[in-house]
């Protein structure tokens, strides 16, 4: 019977340190997205004037520094991908690039291709406003 009590408290001991280091867990990753996130839709319009404008932001899904890119934009790779501004360059198993970004000679990620032909990696929106003429929102 001691046994049977012992494992009965090892085993409540263990879900208990599951359930506080998932509190834990989702606490600190929501102060780490609310503290770094632009408020929703805030370049909304901006990201439809670079794609309007023939800017092409090629990425990959696995890489940080196109994620870092999506993070300033305030949107996801989906979204940007929706208003046409994004193309994925990366195969879903990460083992090679696209046909279109062979074809575009894409070499780094994250590129900024513009309607000029002219090229730029990861970058500050104001250069991205620059190289446009978009309107950057303050």
């Amino acid at each position: 019977m001691q046994n049977s009590t012992t494992n009965i408290k090892v085993f409540f001991s263990v879900i208990g340190l599951l359930i506080v280091g998932s509190i834990a867990g989702f606490i600190i990753q929501s102060k780490i997205t609310s503290s770094s996130s632009v408020p929703a839709g805030k370049y909304d319009t901006f990201a439809q004037c670079l794609k309007d404008q023939g800017a092409t932001f090629y990425g990959a899904f696995w890489c940080p520094h196109c994620k870092a890119q999506e993070e300033s934009l305030g949107m996801t790779r989906e979204k940007l991908e929706s208003i046409g501004l994004y193309v994925e360059c990366s195969l879903p198993d990460a083992s090679g690039q696209t046909q279109i970004c062979k074809d575009k000679k894409i070499e780094g990620y994250p590129t900024w291709e513009f309607k000029d032909g002219s090229r730029v990696n990861e970058s500050p929106l104001q250069v991205l406003a620059d190289k446009t003429s978009c309107i950057l929102p303050k």
